[in-house]
Parts: C-alpha cells; structure tokens; sequence
C-alpha cells in the first residue's frame, strides 16, 4: 500500500493506493476519509488498482481548509491527469458522488464506469441536518460503525462539515448530468433517511442508460451495512462490457 500527498497550489488530496488492475477511485462523503472503505478495498484491489481518496478537510488531509464540491471536482480531474489515469471506475458516497458527477462530467475521456452510492446533488435540505445529523443515520445501519463517524466528524471539525454542507446544499448537479457519458451504477440503501431513495430514482431517470440497485435493510452508508452485496455489485458492474454482458 503506498499513500501520497497531491498538491495543487494551496489544494491538498491525500491518496492512498493498493492492488494492480484497472483503476478504481474512491471517493468518501460529507465527514468521511478512507476508512469508509475498509469493508470494499480487500474485495477490489486483487483484481484492481484501488485509489482511496481523503478530500481537503478530511481524514488525512484534515489541517486543511474544505473545498466547494466543484473545487474539489476539479482538483481529483487534476489528479487524475497527472497520474494519466484512463478507464476509471469513479465510486462516490453522498457527496462524495455529487462530487464525482462533476468529475465525471468534467473527464468523459477518463471516467469509464461512474458509481454513484447513495448520492447528494439533487438534495435540498436545511444544512444543519446534513452536517449534524449524520450520526443518526449511521445508527440505521451498522452499529458498531458510528465510533468512525464520529471520530471523522471531529477530525474535520465543525467549520468544515459546515462549509461542506452550505455548500453541496447550493449545488445541484443538473448542468452536469447531460454530459456524463459514463457507463452508471446507482446504489442506495432502502432505509437511507439522509439521502432518500427518491432521489437515487430521480438521478437514475435523468442519466440515460444508468442501473439502480437498491439494497434492502441498509441505510445510507450502504457499502458498510451490506458490504458483501455492495461489491457483488460493484464487481459485477466493472466486468461487464458497455452492453451490459459479462466479459468472457
């Protein structure tokens, strides 16, 4: 496992990699950091090249100030480049697929296969719910997961998960959507009481072509409370070809 720092004037992304393959990159939501993944990465990276990213504010890369999600859409389109990485599966929680939307709208010659999991960009809330009230969500699920959570929580710290909030609250990914031309995997978990499965089904009638699969019994960090089903999906989904038939 290697771990890097990618700088981009005063923008930080901490990268962690591991595996060979074709590149997957994943990106956490609001309070999140790499060990979000920690049930996914050792079922992907025997086959794949995982990228597990901790965006500015967060995990890793916690001294530093958060960035708007069109920034940091930017700043992974960055890194992306740099690394000259091709065909990529782009995984993103909450907003961290609102995020990768943009990416992926941004990147269409890059971004092959676009997951979106539990996704924001099509919410509208009020933003103190969607920074304070993660905690509760995370008790829908996996119990003995919320420690995390709350731990990330406090590693970002308030201003950020604030910022965060206000912000992807402001943003709707609706200029975006047209332009993605990334084979499309939606995941949500049928109890998410954050992120709620109305919108997974409104972003799957907007991106032409995309696949939702809704997971029964999980809440909105669907890849931790059902992670054996998460990536059989997942897996399944990046060996298939564009017409949707498994490689042979």
């Amino acid at each position: 496992m290697s771990s890097s720092t990618f700088k981009q004037g005063d923008r930080y992304l901490h990268v962690t990699a591991s595996g060979e393959g074709p590149p997957v990159v994943l990106v956490h939501g609001l309070s999140g950091s790499r060990g979000w993944w920690r049930y996914n990465i050792p079922a992907l990276r025997p086959s794949h090249r995982v990228y597990s990213l901790e965006l500015s504010g967060y995990g890793y890369a916690r001294r530093q100030r958060s960035l708007g999600v069109r920034d940091m859409a930017g700043l992974i389109t960055a890194w992306m480049d740099a690394e000259q990485l091709q065909d990529v599966t782009l995984v993103g929680h909450s907003m961290g697929g609102h995020i990768c939307m943009h990416v992926a709208a941004m990147a269409p010659g890059r971004v092959r296969n676009l997951v979106l999991v539990c996704a924001s960009g099509l919410l509208r809330a009020q933003s103190y719910r969607t920074a304070l009230h993660l905690p509760r969500a995370a008790l829908i699920g996996r119990k003995g997961f919320l420690g995390r959570v709350l731990t990330d929580a406090v590693r970002a710290g308030p201003r950020n998960l604030w910022r965060n909030a206000v912000d992807l609250l402001s943003d709707s990914v609706q200029d975006s959507l047209p332009r993605i031309r990334a084979r499309t995997l939606i995941i949500w978990g049928e109890r998410d009481v954050l992120v709620p499965l109305t919108l997974g089904q409104l972003l799957h009638a907007s991106i032409p072509h995309s696949r939702l699969e809704v997971i029964s019994r999980a809440g909105h960090i669907v890849m931790v409370d059902a992670p054996r089903r998460f990536n059989a999906l997942l897996l399944e989904f990046m060996a298939a070809t564009p017409d949707g038939t498994a490689r042979g």
